[in-house]
């Protein structure tokens, strides 16, 4: 087989699957396109790794391509309908929603399941644009990765501008523990001592920071504390 071939080969099989893929994707429905969850992401590398296959090596067998994409297809969507109709298969294919902040406590426990850290739920609130997560309810890490978050009710994102009235905020949390280790710069950035943590901690009833998860201070010097033995707490989505 020539050079000019194998590219026509190439060209055409690109001109075929494409079309195809797009019907596929359709056929599978929304799910395969939004925030993935783990059984669909799985799908899609599947079929990006087949057309792949497909398109760069002409002497692959393009009907046995074809075939594959419908036959991945038709196990999706299979899935899809199992996964909604028996909870207990969707268990098991599927990331169960796990809380990892309840009442503006860190969930250490549930972070450890998860193999997430504490700047990661941190990055996290930044991109909804919260702060401190003493203003948090709730927040949940979804079967796709992503993090829903409640506010507090009165911190919730109101139209108190229509009463006018000035909305009062702490402003930026800044982390001064994280896990037990203090972290010094930062009381030296806010103007504030080791002494002083110390103190605070001590009222708060703290002997020592290998008790405290994570510990933020805001604007208003405000300490708030998430401590070790906080590791559950809140309610279950399955039993």
């Amino acid at each position: 087989m020539g050079l000019i071939e194998e590219l026509f080969i190439v060209v055409f099989r690109i001109a075929t699957i494409l079309p195809l893929l797009l019907a596929i994707t359709l056929f599978m429905g929304k799910r395969s396109i939004g925030a993935l969850p783990v059984f669909d992401f799985l799908v899609i590398m599947t079929l990006a790794s087949v057309t792949g296959a497909d398109i760069a090596q002409p002497d692959v067998q393009h009907i046995h391509t074809v075939v594959a994409i419908i036959g991945i297809a038709l196990l999706q969507r299979f899935a899809s309908q199992m996964i909604i109709k028996n909870r207990k298969v969707g268990r098991w294919m599927t990331f169960e929603p796990t809380i990892v902040i309840h009442n503006g406590k860190l969930l250490p426990g549930n972070l450890e399941k998860l193999r997430y850290s504490v700047d990661n739920i941190l990055q996290m609130l930044r991109e909804k644009n919260v702060f401190d997560i003493s203003s948090v309810k709730l927040a949940i890490v979804e079967g796709n990765g992503a993090l829903t978050v409640q506010l507090e009710g009165q911190k919730e994102n109101v139209t108190i501008e229509d009463l006018n009235l000035t909305k009062k905020s702490p402003g930026i949390a800044y982390p001064v523990i994280l896990e037990g280790k203090v972290y010094v710069s930062v009381l030296e950035d806010l103007g504030l001592t080791l002494s002083w943590l110390h103190e605070q901690l001590v009222e708060r009833g703290y002997k020592n920071t290998s008790l405290v998860f994570y510990a933020s201070i805001n604007d208003n010097l405000e300490l708030h504390i998430s401590e070790n033995e906080y590791r559950s707490e809140g309610p279950a989505f399955y039993h």
